[in-house]
């Protein structure tokens, strides 16, 4: 049965293609009358701020209420790349952000969830850092400057400058998880390399002593005990 926090990240999940379209459809209005009340830039910066505060909710509800479960584990992180990704290729889109800045961000995504995999499944997960947990906070931060530049042009540089920023934080956290990483690996096949030593070492002590037995055997011209099978 679904939890309230696993139903949380399912509604992040399914505000994507709205986010999406509300960006980039940009004759969108809401109108009363001759009075717009709501522009695609405010109702997609709207649905923008509702799905990441789902972000924090279902994971301080599942902590609180001890419903972490193996689907919300799993599902959370989808989420949020999912979210973070769409909103950073639509500002694309519409000529917001440029092209290699979205590039270099989402392929930092991707190369540590991979390599969260990898470690996972070589039995040593590796658990987010600080620079990691603070990463989805600095992305929302930077999205939503983006987001209100479309309708204060003034304060683009500051958006601009607030992207800039999170490339270079999402650059360092990627940094920390490789350290652990390749610690982690490197732990790993030292302890691995002096099993397969002490093995060899054993094999080499078991060859020798059975060398001696026999070349005592061969010197006192007893012949060996044959035992009957």
């Amino acid at each position: 049965m679904t939890n309230l926090p696993n139903l949380l990240t399912l509604i992040r999940i399914f505000l994507v293609p709205l986010l999406v379209a509300a960006l980039v459809q940009q004759n969108f209005r809401v109108h009363w009358g001759d009075t717009v009340l709501l522009g695609n830039d405010f109702f997609a910066l709207t649905v923008f701020i509702a799905a990441a505060l789902t972000d924090l909710l279902d994971g301080y509800l599942a902590r609180r209420w001890k419903q972490v479960t193996t689907v919300g584990t799993l599902l959370d992180p989808v989420a949020d790349k999912l979210l973070i990704s769409a909103a950073l290729i639509s500002l694309v889109e519409i000529r917001l952000l440029p092209g290699w800045m979205v590039i270099l961000i989402i392929s930092r995504e991707f190369a540590v969830s991979g390599l969260r995999s990898i470690a996972s499944a070589e039995g040593y997960p590796i658990k987010a850092g600080e620079l990691g947990k603070s990463k989805m906070l600095f992305q929302v931060m930077g999205v939503t400057l983006v987001m209100l530049s479309v309708r204060w042009p003034s304060i683009r540089p500051w958006a601009l400058a607030s992207m800039w920023g999170v490339v270079i934080f999402g650059l360092a956290s990627a940094v920390d998880y490789f350290r652990k990483f390749w610690r982690k690996v490197d732990t790993s096949i030292k302890l691995r390399r002096r099993r397969e030593l002490i093995q060899m070492e054993r094999q080499k002590h078991r060859l020798q002593r059975a060398a001696r037995d026999r070349d005592l055997v061969a010197q006192s011209g007893i012949p060996p005990i044959r035992r009957s099978g």
